[in-house]
């Protein structure tokens, strides 16, 4: 099969915002170089100048140089059908996939890392950088760090483990390359054949253990693939794969399982790429209990102490939630001071602007006015917990206790964690556990359980049982 070793140049590391400045490529067919494509490419934009230092391409080198586009039709000619060879390949094959595409040419190409073959050649040394490899075997003579003579090298290294390495073993590692989706340099091979095709969460970790990124699926295998399939085209994911060390999953029963670990992991792992289920503080709502003349505000803890008073919102601070209450006021007519949002006596400052009905100088009798602000405020109530207590949501593959293959324990919508028996899970509710409130939580399992009791298909998997009681659990009206 021909083979071109390729080599890029680039002002930076982000394939889709950074530009090639030099492409070197070496058509090779049985040990011999055929045809080379050697060319500076004007990339658009300056050349940073760490990366001038590094590989000695200045502006003034590329200005009369052509753009990627003007080329791209001679280069595609170049490659044809042939295997890319590269160090980083996932660096190079992004680049010149993302200047194809804005070319508007479609470009694929089978792929060999020598930087993944190095470490499976040689595991039980730390570096594999080129310039490592280089020094380790002698193999000298080549400009480093322009486009050619770093192409040259490769092939130089590629002769020597063809001369040094079992031929059997060589060529087994390049085929189980072809075979592989393209995983992070850093990760072993190895775990790709491990990940199950279930239901589960995911844990991307960095350098000393840092987690990065905590995702779910009900198909863990595909979707940590599609990370690596995408990266290509994504900055976002590019990062977060360069930065992958190592991969964790937890297998659960079903869906529900994965939605309520993934978001207790963001919660106490806080990986540095979760940054919308990372949210945390004290969540605030309103509260208008009985006999009082105007709600109150009050901590999203209330709906698990006090459950028989409703809760309308979950907020993240006070001015949001005392924003949403006037945005209430001002489209059903309601009166600000009446409702806490202002002092004074009087008219209201919206009376006279004709957008309170007047229930603050008696023009609307107090009980209407009240009355049509607890309607009002219906719109953001937040659902209750429809049971005295705690209760196990099994989740499995049939909708019967038998079938089940978890039960997860919840509170007033905290989720305390998961068991494999009611037994155990019975035992568990025997436990002092801490109760705490999480939106994200109470989204999830208010979302699932509203499916269950509308017969979701999606959720017959789901089966409920009160942990006070033997009986089947019959939720209580609000």
């Amino acid at each position: 099969m021909t083979k071109v070793f390729l080599d890029l140049e680039t002002t930076g590391t982000r394939t889709t915002r950074d530009r090639i400045t030099e492409i070197a490529a070496l058509k090779v067919e049985e040990d011999c170089v055929v045809e080379r494509f050697v060319q500076l490419v004007n990339p658009g934009q300056p050349i940073p100048a760490q990366i001038q230092r590094l590989t000695g391409i200045s502006d003034a080198m590329v200005a009369d140089a052509p753009r990627f586009a003007d080329l791209a039709d001679a280069l595609r000619d170049f490659l044809g059908d042939a295997e890319l060879v590269a160090h980083n390949m996932r660096f190079d094959y992004g680049f010149l996939r993302n200047e194809f595409a804005r070319a508007d040419i479609s470009f694929r190409a089978s792929t060999i890392c020598t930087l993944k073959l190095s470490r499976r050649l040689a595991p039980e040394h730390p570096h594999h950088n080129l310039d490592a490899l280089i020094e380790r075997h002698g193999l000298t003579g080549h400009q480093r760090h322009r486009a050619e003579g770093d192409a040259e090298a490769l092939l130089a290294l590629w002769q020597h483990w063809q001369h040094q390495v079992d031929g059997d073993h060589f060529a087994s590692l390049i085929a189980g390359q072809r075979r592989m989706p393209s995983l992070p340099n850093q990760l072993d091979p190895g775990l790709l054949q491990e990940i199950p095709e279930r239901p589960g969460v995911y844990l991307f970790y960095g350098h000393n253990r840092l987690p990065l990124y905590i995702g779910k699926s009900v198909n863990l295998r595909a979707r940590v693939l599609s990370h690596f399939h995408d990266d290509l085209s994504q900055d976002r994911k590019m990062r977060l794969t360069q930065q992958i060390q190592d991969l964790e999953w937890q297998e659960t029963a079903g869906d529900l399982g994965a939605q309520l670990l993934e978001a207790r992991l963001i919660k106490t792992q806080l990986p540095i790429m979760n940054r919308r289920l990372r949210r945390q503080g004290r969540l605030m709502g309103w509260q208008w209990p009985q006999g009082e003349k105007a709600p109150r505000l009050v901590a999203a803890e209330e709906i698990t102490t006090h459950p028989q008073v409703p809760l309308y919102g979950l907020f993240r601070a006070a001015k949001e939630a005392r924003q949403a209450l006037k945005q209430i006021a001002e489209h059903h007519g309601l009166c600000p001071r009446l409702l806490g949002l202002e002092k004074g006596r009087g008219r209201c400052f919206s009376s006279q602007l004709g957008r309170c009905r007047g229930a603050c100088h008696g023009e609307e009798p107090r009980d209407v006015h009240d009355a049509r602000a607890r309607e009002a405020l219906e719109r953001l109530r937040v659902q209750h917990w429809p049971w005295p207590g705690r209760v196990a949501i099994g989740e499995g593959t049939a909708a019967n206790a038998e079938g089940t293959l978890a039960w997860h324990l919840v509170d007033h919508w905290c989720y305390l964690g998961s068991v494999e028996t009611l037994d155990e899970a019975s035992l568990a509710a025997l436990d002092d556990q801490p109760v705490a409130f999480d939106i994200d939580t109470y989204k999830i399992l208010s979302r699932a359980l509203g499916k269950h009791r509308d017969g979701d298909k999606a959720d017959a998997s789901l089966t409920i049982h009160r942990l006070d009681s033997d009986d089947a659990p019959q939720p209580r009206e609000d």
